[in-house]
């Protein structure tokens, strides 16, 4: 199995499957250290304080990864051919030389961008919060950098700042905007960071000898200088910093550089991948939803529609809307925010089915919202399957075999539902009722604005929940249960 574009070392490798719903196990972990040289805001502030900062993006539970560059010019082809892999991975996985890549700039002009349709995109779809490749691996600003030239309102003929734009825009619409900056990776800067790919050489793994130089002096000269502008040129964002693919040239006391600056902007969340030993505020599976999420961390499943996070114009291997709808509820079912990813063309428009995918989503959630955002995890947990006592994954722990009946999430005074499966006797068993520290007061169906009474039986220790003949809706109904401590 390939692994994708983040991955650091291989840890858990399960594959959850089912008919519907794409939740597959690749792994990701990056090591970390309880002492810090700069101590980072994650070691110095209270519960309360970290409660109150990550607050409202554990309420949100769904976002809109955008993942755009000029890496949409080509599309996936390079001279004719056809190169796999993810499309934002061109450069690296064709061996494109820096001047050759750098000299795309001149056609990058995108008039077809529109910051407002992507953010009512994301708004409609249910989504709380965007976060945009500000620079990928490729070393391609997509913001008006000073810092240095090679960005799109410097390098291009579009002259246009879409960082701003959307800031501006989510602003207006009332969604939260974070920035993706590759800190570590930079295969256009001298003394960038690469990953070892088809026959590139170690130690640097670089192609082109104008790749050369000192990482130290990279990170100084223009990442550092390029994530002060993105913390202070967008008024109150981001307000996330999505960080990406550290290696070993992030040594403890460079990350410790940049921690020193993220310190400056306390509200700030950045996840687990700056390096250094930093273990950030979110775990970031890719890929993939973790079969138990991640108990007492907060946690992100970032996913792709089709099988590319930059456009590739011949991947149209996209996800069926039930599929994204059902991994929403397990994740959210688990603790967890789903990331799900967009990759607009070279003109800056969202692929059509990417955009037909999210308004369905969207229809669901303007609907049954409510068993999402701002929802905890499950009460019970078995519904999503569990370990088995003789089969072994790959490396060689207990195989996770899934579960796809039914998903549960909870508020204090509500236990919600989503039902893949509906009962062919109409009614559906809660099993262990008897563990739920709460009284059931009442049951009604979540798409009924009447909320019309469903009769509640008992037998043992097993709630019964009599529903109608019809299900309100064939990828996911959900029952909400009042509750009362």
């Amino acid at each position: 199995m390939q692994l994708t574009r983040r991955t650091f070392t291989t840890g858990l490798s399960t594959l959850l499957a089912a008919p519907a719903v794409l939740a597959q196990i690749e792994g990701e972990h990056i090591d970390t250290a309880n002492r810090h040289p700069v101590p980072a805001v994650q070691d110095t502030e209270t519960t309360a304080q970290h409660e109150a900062r990550l607050a409202w993006w554990r309420e949100a539970r769904f976002g809109m990864f955008i993942h755009w560059g000029l890496y949409s010019i080509p599309a996936g082809t390079w001279n004719g051919q056809q190169i796999p892999g993810i499309g934002e991975w061109i450069m690296n996985r064709a061996s494109i030389p820096v001047a050759d890549y750098k000299a795309l700039a001149q056609q990058f002009n995108p008039t077809g961008f529109s910051a407002e349709a992507i953010v009512s995109l994301a708004k409609n779809a249910g989504m709380k919060y965007i976060v945009i490749t500000s620079k990928h691996h490729d070393g391609f600003a997509m913001f008006h950098s000073k810092a240095d030239p090679f960005n799109i309102v410097t390098a291009t003929p579009f002259k246009r700042d879409p960082l701003q734009e959307l800031a501006h825009e989510c602003r207006r619409q009332g969604i939260k905007l974070g920035f993706y900056y590759s800190q570590d990776q930079d295969w256009t800067a001298p003394g960038g960071a690469a990953y070892k790919t088809g026959d590139h050489q170690p130690p640097t793994y670089h192609w082109d000898k104008a790749q050369d130089g000192d990482f130290a002096t990279y990170l100084r000269t223009k990442a550092i200088p390029q994530m002060k502008e993105l913390l202070t040129q967008y008024g109150e964002f981001p307000a996330v910093i999505w960080f990406d693919t550290p290696t070993k040239d992030m040594t403890p006391e460079l990350a410790g550089e940049i921690v020193a600056l993220l310190n400056q902007h306390p509200r700030l969340i950045w996840n687990n991948r700056l390096g250094g030993g930093y273990k950030g505020d979110t775990e970031t599976p890719e890929q993939y939803i973790p079969a138990q999420g991640y108990p007492g961390r907060d946690w992100e499943s970032c996913m792709t529609m089709n099988d590319t996070w930059g456009y590739k114009s011949y991947d149209t291997n996209f996800k069926s809307t039930e599929t994204l709808v059902r991994n929403l509820i397990d994740i959210a079912s688990k603790g967890g925010n789903y990331l799900l990813n967009i990759g607009p063309d070279s003109h800056g428009v969202v692929p059509p089915a990417e955009v037909e995918r999210l308004q369905q989503v969207g229809q669901w959630l303007a609907v049954n919202g409510a068993a999402i955002h701002g929802t905890l995890p499950t009460l019970f947990g078995a519904e999503a399957g569990s370990f088995s006592d003789t089969e072994k994954d790959k490396n060689g722990k207990p195989k996770f075999i899934p579960e796809w009946k039914w998903r549960s999430t909870t508020t204090p005074n509500r236990i919600y539902l989503s039902l893949f499966e509906w009962p062919a006797d109409g009614v559906f068993r809660l099993p262990e009722i008897s563990r739920v520290p709460r009284t059931i007061t009442g049951a009604h169906l979540l798409a009924d604005p009447a909320r019309k009474p469903l009769k509640l039986s008992r037998t043992g220790d097993t709630l019964e929940v009599h529903l109608p003949p019809q299900a309100p809706d064939a990828i996911a109904s959900v029952v909400v249960l009042e509750t009362k401590a």
